[in-house]
């Protein structure tokens, strides 16, 4: 035997334990994001003669984060393989929560010139470090956890807590704007949601400490760090095609939509805004439904009304933005239900391609990777076609994306109703 796995006691402390965890860390990921425009009117002031500075922001604001997150899904996949999931939880919590107070302790360029912008990308690399991690060990840990027949509803929460954790970002940004004057947010009240956000990180810590470990290497028999790449190519190319389609579509719902319905139909960014909230908790509540149809009627039917879905109606639905709240709500609320066939399962299908003994590092790598290069990429794509004036083409790019996913989707073979190799 190269490995023990124990099916929890207590499935529902373990789903606990993997979402506040995993929700405190995209607390913290899109904190950044919503804050960033303040964090660089301190880090990166306009007009610094230093020629390093604006090199400097353009890579910590646009690319450092999302660089780093295949970094992270390899290492602490490793870590997750040799010494435990719950091992591997505790490591990328605690360092998102150094990260988060790193951001809120950052000095302004004023203070220590040079300086700022060095600490904020270091602060930047290890959150894109902790969130590539933090996939690669909650997705296999949520899915070993689960019980008999509900892979898919636990492999579902992976989204719902990612969504809650976006919608506590959103909220608390929206309120420190709306309470403190515009001096205030530039000096100080940027830094309260990173701080706040390293408090969260204790709690989720806590939580973690109570949950029971899923799998167990021998110490013999632990494996190397890319033995997954090594030993099974072909799953980790599958899961880089399993992912490809759903990740542009993931972040041009959930992320870019407003910013496209603002750039392409001139809709006010506070209405854009809103309704972006408001389908994001639509969204977080889908998931779990998708997960029970998955576990009852397979993986196979879900991914492919995802896939072939968008790759039929992408480009009508962002051509049906007229700039008014109800047509943005019903475009994003219509793509939402059609992505929940991918998001709500997506932690389940990567984790039943791989063998528990390299599942997480097999699954973090190819998987951030593919997130990087498409999701991190979907407003700079969408944007760059406007700028050529071919912002019609972005649909038609999403489209065809989705239709690529959809082919491997037809011949992944159905995992459902298999028991898991452990």
């Amino acid at each position: 035997m190269t490995m023990t796995a124990v099916r929890p006691v207590h499935p529902v402390r373990q789903l606990l334990a993997a979402s506040v965890g995993n929700a405190v860390e995209w607390y913290d990921w899109y904190a950044y994001t919503f804050l960033a425009t303040y964090i660089a009117g301190q880090v990166f002031p306009k007009g610094a003669d230093n020629s390093l500075v604006p090199l400097l922001s353009t890579f910590a604001v646009f690319a450092v984060g999302f660089f780093m997150r295949p970094v992270g899904g390899l290492i602490m996949g490793a870590v997750a393989d040799r010494h435990g999931r719950r091992a591997a939880l505790t490591v990328t919590i605690l360092v998102m929560g150094g990260s988060s107070l790193l951001v809120g302790i950052t000095p302004t360029y004023a203070a220590v010139g040079v300086l700022a912008p060095v600490v904020l990308v270091l602060a930047r690399l290890l959150q894109g470090l902790s969130v590539g991690g933090e996939f690669a060990a909650s997705t296999t840990f949520l899915v070993e956890s689960a019980g008999p027949g509900r892979r898919g509803l636990f492999s579902s929460f992976q989204y719902v807590s990612t969504s809650i954790g976006q919608l506590v970002a959103s909220g608390v940004a929206a309120l420190l704007v709306s309470t403190l004057g515009e001096d205030q947010m530039d000096g100080w009240g940027w830094r309260v949601p990173f701080l706040v956000g390293a408090l969260l990180s204790l709690v989720g810590f806590w939580i973690r400490q109570g949950a029971q470990e899923t799998h167990s290497a021998q110490p013999r028999q632990r494996p190397g760090l890319f033995d997954a790449l090594r030993r099974y190519p072909r799953q980790s190319l599958l899961i880089c095609g399993i992912t490809a389609g759903g990740t542009l579509a993931y972040y041009t719902w959930t992320s870019y939509l407003p910013t496209y319905a603002e750039l392409n139909t001139g809709m006010d960014k506070s209405d854009a805004l809103l309704v972006g909230t408001v389908s994001l908790a639509f969204f977080a509540l889908l998931q779990p439904v998708g997960g029970l149809l998955s576990d009852r009627f397979g993986r196979k039917p879900l991914l492919l009304v995802f896939g072939l879905g968008f790759a039929v109606s992408s480009v009508p639905l962002l051509h049906a933005l007229t700039g008014s709240i109800a047509s943005l709500l019903l475009v994003q609320c219509a793509g939402m239900v059609l992505l929940t066939g991918f998001t709500s399962i997506s932690a389940a299908v990567n984790a039943e391609v791989f063998p528990a003994r390299v599942r997480a590092a097999g699954i973090g790598f190819p998987y951030s990777l593919t997130v990087a290069l498409f999701g991190g990429t979907a407003p700079y794509m969408g944007t760059l076609f406007k700028e050529w004036g071919r912002s019609g083409l972005f649909p038609w790019y999403v489209a065809v994306l989705c239709l690529v996913s959809s082919a491997v989707y037809l011949r992944l073979p159905e995992s459902a109703h298999r028991e898991l190799e452990r």
